[in-house]
């Protein structure tokens, strides 16, 4: 005989594997899981769940979604986060930033159509001889916005990019998110990690995503460091969409399926050739197209 109880509306504000926490629109945050094995769920869904005990319950539906963030490679799907308004890439010039992991989750903020906001925290960090903020100005030309910060002292700056938004952040470990989180927050209590010198990387310090509201009408979801960002889910065919500076070239080509890898007579990497494409840009899309050809679809 089916449940008779009813089902109460929410929004998932952590998910650990296939265990979340739920917030309820009364305000009551419960624990939940699903019913199926492989869960699917992401950091911002709202959904309907049943109770099923004190502080407990089951999600039965998901809503449709805005937006999902996500990541994927030939075997699997990382959800990051659903329903955001913004992706803040959070990059630091110690632990040194990967710069095509920059172009991936900017690829994917721009799949999905997310607002992208490029962070670069930890600014009295700075080299003047090898400035991060030179590498960066690229992407203030492609019409990224670049915020720079020292987090530890004043998160000022920050505030008004996240005013009646669901953010996310995103980005490499040690970068800073979670004293973002906490200048941000009081009371959050997100454990700050120390870096590692001889590794030149950060230690894992968030494992699970988690929303925090600002108020009524903003949120920031923090997410694991991460230092791949796979777009396996993205086609050739849509990849060429996903770089802004390649949109005045297109229709340009020879050929109307043009790839852009290595067709005669295409428009983008003639751009490329005369320096209109930066050359580190052209090498990431490269390399997103072979890893679309080798590997299978999901």
């Amino acid at each position: 005989m089916p449940s008779t109880s009813p089902l109460h509306s929410g929004q998932v504000v952590a998910a650990y594997g296939r265990q979340y926490l739920v917030e309820l629109n009364e305000g009551e945050i419960i624990t939940c899981f699903t019913r199926a094995k492989r869960s699917l769920l992401a950091c911002g869904d709202h959904v309907a769940v049943m109770r099923t005990a004190p502080g407990q319950g089951v999600v039965e539906a998901i809503d449709p979604r805005r937006t999902l963030l996500y990541r994927s490679d030939a075997h699997r799907q990382k959800l990051i986060a659903a329903n955001i308004d913004q992706v803040v890439i959070v990059l630091a010039p110690f632990p040194s930033f990967y710069q095509e992991l920059l172009d991936r989750c900017l690829v994917a903020a721009e799949h999905e159509r997310i607002r992208p906001l490029i962070v670069l925290n930890k600014f009295d960090l700075v080299d003047q001889s090898e400035n991060p903020r030179q590498t960066l100005r690229l992407y203030e030309t492609l019409g990224y916005k670049v915020l720079t910060l020292i987090a530890k002292e004043d998160v000022a700056p920050l505030r008004p990019q996240l005013q009646n938004r669901l953010s996310v952040l995103i980005g490499q470990s040690g970068m800073g998110k979670s004293t973002i989180i906490n200048a941000l927050i009081p009371g959050a209590h997100a454990l700050v990690g120390d870096i590692s010198i001889a590794l030149d990387s950060g230690r894992h310090t968030t494992t699970h995503a988690k929303l925090y509201r600002l108020d009524a009408r903003s949120g920031l979801i923090d997410s694991p460091g991460m230092q791949a960002f796979g777009l396996h889910h993205i086609p050739v065919s849509k990849l060429q969409f996903c770089f802004p500076e390649f949109r005045p070239f297109l229709g340009q080509c020879r050929f109307a399926d043009c790839a852009h890898y290595g067709e005669p007579d295409c428009a983008v990497r003639s751009a490329a050739h005369s320096g209109d494409i930066d050359a580190h840009r052209m090498r990431t899309y490269r390399r997103l197209v072979e890893e679309a050809r080798r590997l299978p679809r999901l």
